[in-house]
């Protein structure tokens, strides 16, 4: 049986008092590309950024290969969505892929050639090694996503958190990115992707959770994946505010 690389227990979270996820309980299995779902307000996010240690909880916990969030954050990479990143800040495309091993080194100790070369072979990944003195504000949104995702390849982690990855790029680089995220699980990585286009979750992911503040369902593509469980998700009377 594949083991569960994180468990969600009876999690609750609420900003400014209001429930914004309420007793979730959920698993997420090893080496797998599970994708989470469900409607605007759903609380994927905040689904997400409990699971990462970045909201406290007002109940419950969550465990990651055994651990507390802030003891395995280590071998987490984690791809923001992309409001949440300051385009303008002054940086250079390798720079940004090279954070990808600050986890492993600390953020005062020098790069050396072996993570330059790290950082350039997950460029090559990403088709981007030709971007790699171009500021990253001077790039598409798709590249900049190309290469927020060559710093989690740069990370070497064993288990990816992506909060809507495909959102707003074009084909190509939705494509590419899925194609090495699967490229990844066949090296025995795990994923964990907050997804918003219902069309491609069966072609793109093996495992779903469907959410609405509380889980709707979860389980393999086969098991969870059913018109009822997506109808009632995406029933306008389950979401409260």
């Amino acid at each position: 049986m594949t083991r569960n690389i994180i468990e969600v227990s009876d999690l609750s979270v609420a900003y400014a008092h209001n429930p914004v996820i309420w007793h979730i309980n959920l698993a997420v299995k090893a080496n797998s590309r599970t994708a989470v779902v469900g409607p605007n307000g759903a609380g994927k996010s905040t689904l997400i950024k409990s699971i990462m240690n970045l909201n406290k909880p007002l109940s419950g916990k969550v465990e990651i290969n055994g651990k507390k969030p802030k003891h395995a954050l280590k071998n987490i990479a984690y791809v923001p969505q992309k409001g949440e990143v300051n385009w303008d800040f002054p940086t250079t495309v390798l720079d940004v892929v090279l954070m990808g091993r600050y986890v492993h080194k600390g953020w005062f100790k020098r790069m050396n050639k072996a993570d330059v070369a790290a950082a350039m072979d997950a460029l090559s990944t990403m088709k981007m090694e030709a971007f790699k003195d171009r500021q990253i504000s001077e790039l598409s949104g798709g590249q900049r996503q190309r290469v927020f995702l060559a710093r989690a390849i740069c990370h070497d982690a064993d288990f990816y958190i992506m909060d809507e990855p495909l959102q707003g790029i074009d084909i190509t680089t939705e494509k590419l990115i899925i194609d090495t995220i699967k490229a990844l699980q066949a090296k025995g990585k795990s994923f964990l992707v907050v997804h918003h286009n219902l069309d491609t979750v069966e072609e793109y992911f093996d495992h779903v959770i469907i959410l609405n503040k509380s889980v709707i369902a979860q389980g393999t593509i086969e098991e969870a994946w059913k018109k009822e469980n997506i109808d009632k998700a995406y029933d306008d009377r389950s979401v409260t505010t």
